[in-house]
């Protein structure tokens, strides 16, 4: 099957991306918003939209156009469509720009032209883009995203060399590389909007590969973006498109059990804790139903001990306190050495339950810990808990244990390195 077969792969991707499920729900989009930008009433219809996602999209109208780019955000040239004259930067092959400090719009997947490079290539791409999965466990973020960021670069050029099961392969892996740039641009650099860009190029990766999994691994980290920011109806569009897609993809029930806490923590931070305590028990049934849960190899971050985490923060929402100790210390407990990011995640939620606690002196001696952890795995999320602690510590402002904390926090090399990250 050739990588063309799906479509226009692009396109799809930016729809679902931007929360809309179906081709009907994105055409009565694009009706709606017609008025609001001075089009008028412009109706695109299905049909229309269908012929758009076609493998030969034709070149939308003027109308259109301003349509698809007000509604996506996105160029069109770089929706899956070729305009009816030769565009130089935008031709198949040409190597991307530098991404924006602001937000980097998505680049266009070119389509196979011809094969000029070895049928190796595929598979000396993945391994790189494995090294770098494995590196992201130790390696400072701020060193490892250029990195990563070229070699998407460099997967983007050689997809247009390339050709059937190779094509597919290295889309493959491209994607798992645009996956692992956005999670470093939203959990440990937090740079929200910088992600949401860098999964719909993710997403566009995994639809030229044909495959289902990775596209819901995209939309379920996508989905983190509105959750944590309390738009909870998109959240929820981007979990049902991300079930669909592991359905699609034959997920096995640890895939689906990681689904469900990622639409927890959505739940829990839009205030919904009963909600997301329900999906948290549903995820742990499917753990301990003892089914087959091999996964692909990409599948690094989810586990029991996970799961726990996810659980211990959602109940210290809910106000449960002891029931959140005993289940972070349990989730501590459970980690593997080499999980240092959740480490500090977990350390800081167990400061947040002694402070609720009336515990402000065992809080300090938690952050204490958290910022070693930091200082050989730096990661934005877990500093985040920590100030979030540190705040909650303000009525203990003036004992010396918090004054402690607050010189390590204001430290010269503690703000310094905060602000070159």
């Amino acid at each position: 099957m050739s990588p063309q077969s799906a479509g226009n792969t692009r396109l799809k991707a930016a729809r679902q991306h931007a929360g809309y499920a179906s081709q009907q729900a994105f055409a009565d989009a694009l009706t709606q918003a017609a008025p609001r930008i001075g089009l008028g009433q412009v109706e695109v219809s299905v049909r229309q939209v269908r012929r758009w996602e076609s493998s030969s999209p034709p070149w939308p109208r003027a109308d259109y156009q301003r349509l698809l780019v007000h509604v996506l955000q996105l160029p069109i040239e770089e929706l899956g469509f070729e305009p009816p004259w030769q565009m130089p930067s935008a031709a198949p092959g040409s190597a991307p720009g530098p991404r924006s400090a602001a937000a980097p719009a998505a680049l266009p997947i070119p389509r196979a032209t011809n094969s000029v490079q070895p049928l190796t290539i595929g598979a000396d791409y993945s391994s790189i883009t494995a090294a770098h999965r494995r590196m992201y466990l130790s390696v400072q973020p701020s060193h490892l995203h250029p990195t990563v960021v070229e070699h998407t670069r460099l997967g983007l050029h050689l997809l247009s060399e390339t050709s059937g099961v190779a094509h597919r392969l290295l889309a493959g892996a491209l994607a798992e590389s645009e996956l692992l740039a956005g999670r470093i641009e939203f959990f440990d650099l937090r740079q929200p909007t910088e992600a949401d860009a860098t999964f719909v190029r993710a997403l566009q990766a995994a639809g030229a590969a044909e495959d289902a999994l990775l596209g819901a691994a995209v939309l379920a980290h996508a989905a983190f973006i509105p959750g944590w920011a309390q738009r909870r109806d998109e959240a929820a569009e981007r979990l049902r498109a991300a079930r669909t897609y592991a359905r699609r993809g034959n997920a096995k029930p640890n895939f689906f059990a990681w689904i469900d806490a990622v639409e927890a923590e959505c739940e829990s931070i839009c205030g919904r804790h009963a909600d997301a305590l329900r999906l948290i028990t549903h995820a742990e049934e499917i753990l301990g139903a003892g089914a087959d849960h091999n996964s692909p190899e990409w599948f690094t971050w989810f586990s029991p001990a996970r799961l726990a985490a996810f659980k211990g923060s959602t109940q210290l929402k809910a106000g449960r306190l002891a029931q959140a100790r005993e289940t972070l210390t349990a989730a501590l407990a459970g980690l593997l050495p080499d999980e240092g990011k959740q480490r500090t995640v977990i350390l800081a939620d167990l400061a947040a339950v002694d402070v609720a606690q009336k515990k402000p002196e065992a809080a300090c001696t938690r952050i204490h810990e958290v910022l070693d952890q930091l200082a050989s795995t730096w990661y934005a999320t877990g500093m985040e808990r920590v100030r979030e602690v540190r705040h909650a510590l303000d009525p203990w402002a003036d004992a010396d244990f918090v004054r402690k904390v607050d010189d390590r926090l204001y430290s010269w090399q503690t703000t310094l390195s905060a602000l070159q990250r």
